[in-house]
């Protein structure tokens, strides 16, 4: 698992979006024993903070200890600096697994044979993730031009599986179908500037040329915006749910 995060592990908490309450009620109805979960690739601890409310216990690793040091804390929350392909965990330890915005980071091959390692019989695997944010007509431009015209090269390879939608990867277990959950928030123009510095082609482009490539479309984004005020923000959100 590639580390991108550590570098602004306190922005990313601040500014990543959540997932909407609908997914979590799902997952309630998916697992009739809700005693572990693993929350892999925790991040700033979003998904785990929401799944402490269900589980009796959640385990969220991540390789990034500034992120770990930045994570929601919950007394049923137990985070450890592990990598996503190998494990301390006992073996048959987990009602749900879960992978929030970072399958795309693994090693695919050895995380699911961790996943059918830890996971009790029955258990679930979820992959979920956000894709290119939508806001409106004037302002969606302007952020394609960032997305794709300024910082297309200094993305890393593995974003195109979040521009897939998951769909590409492998995905080797029984596939679930889902009902269709929107995924949207009520985000401030200044909200929406921090969101963007967590992107990791930001940082890259930042430490490749020395300057900071939002700075390029700031003031037209702004003008789209009309003002610093309230704006709907929707995420398409990535989903797979498979049984074990």
């Amino acid at each position: 698992m590639k580390d991108h995060f550590s570098e602004n592990s306190n922005q990313y908490a601040q500014f990543r979006p959540d997932y909407p309450d609908a997914v979590f009620d799902y997952l309630k109805k998916l697992c009739p024993t809700r005693e572990r979960a693993w929350d892999c690739g925790t991040g700033s601890g979003q998904v785990a903070k929401k799944l402490a409310d269900i589980f009796d216990r959640v385990y969220a690793t991540d390789i990034s200890q500034p992120q770990l040091d930045h994570a929601f804390k919950k007394d049923n929350i137990h985070y450890s600096l592990q990598p996503a392909e190998q494990t301390d965990f006992p073996d048959r330890y987990f009602d749900l697994i879960v992978v929030a915005q970072a399958i795309h980071w693994f090693d695919r091959n050895r995380f699911y044979i961790e996943v059918r390692r830890t996971a009790k019989k029955a258990a679930a695997l979820v992959i979920m993730g956000y894709g290119l944010l939508q806001i409106s007509d004037e302002i969606d431009p302007v952020i394609q031009t960032l997305y794709s015209e300024i910082l297309g090269q200094y993305w890393a390879p593995e974003r195109k599986q979040i521009d897939d939608h998951y769909r590409t990867i492998p995905f080797p277990f029984e596939e679930l179908e889902l009902p269709a959950i929107s995924n949207c928030h009520v985000w401030t123009y200044d909200h929406l500037i921090g969101y963007l510095h967590t992107w990791s082609a930001v940082r890259h482009y930042i430490r490749q040329t020395r300057t900071n490539p939002i700075d390029a479309i700031a003031d037209e984004l702004l003008d789209a915006w009309g003002d610093r005020g309230e704006r709907e923000v929707e995420f398409p959100l990535l989903l797979r749910i498979g049984k074990l």
